[in-house]
């Protein structure tokens, strides 16, 4: 069974990060790039919104019985697609946003500040989407329970 609660104070720790990122992405890029602890605050930011991302696909698939899909970032975000906890475009953009994460994690000597910037000033969306989604999921979760 989801762990409702859970699922809830990760989402709004998420939706936290996301105010803080798009304070940072009003600063024009010019500044963003000068200032490293910018820079820094965004990446982490957007890494710490990535982990919640597939912390909650993790839990989800896992007590929905798919564990062989929990496994690996990719492996959740496809998961979730094909169960229909998210829809299939924003499923895709989890595949990246997995790539994306392991690329902040394992290969972060090789990220540009100005890549950062352009995911801060035009992908929040997908996290903002991914939120929405997973909350019409637990209510279509909870409201399956109480048939």
């Amino acid at each position: 069974m989801l762990n409702h609660v859970l699922i809830e104070e990760r989402l709004a720790l998420m939706a936290g990060y996301l105010r803080e990122l798009e304070i940072i992405a009003k600063r024009p890029q010019g500044e963003f790039l000068q200032d490293r602890i910018l820079s820094g605050a965004a990446e982490s930011y957007l890494r710490r919104s990535l982990e919640v991302v597939f912390d909650i696909g993790r839990h989800i698939l896992s007590k929905s019985g798919a564990t062989e899909l929990a496994g690996e970032f990719k492996g959740i975000a496809r998961g979730l697609a094909e169960r229909g906890v998210v829809g299939a475009e924003l499923g895709q953009r989890l595949v990246q946003m997995a790539g994306y994460r392991n690329r902040l994690v394992h290969l972060y000597n090789q990220m540009t500040e100005q890549e950062l910037y352009g995911i801060i000033t035009d992908d929040l969306a997908d996290l903002r989407a991914f939120i929405g989604e997973i909350r019409d999921y637990v209510a279509r979760c909870a409201a399956d329970h109480r048939d």
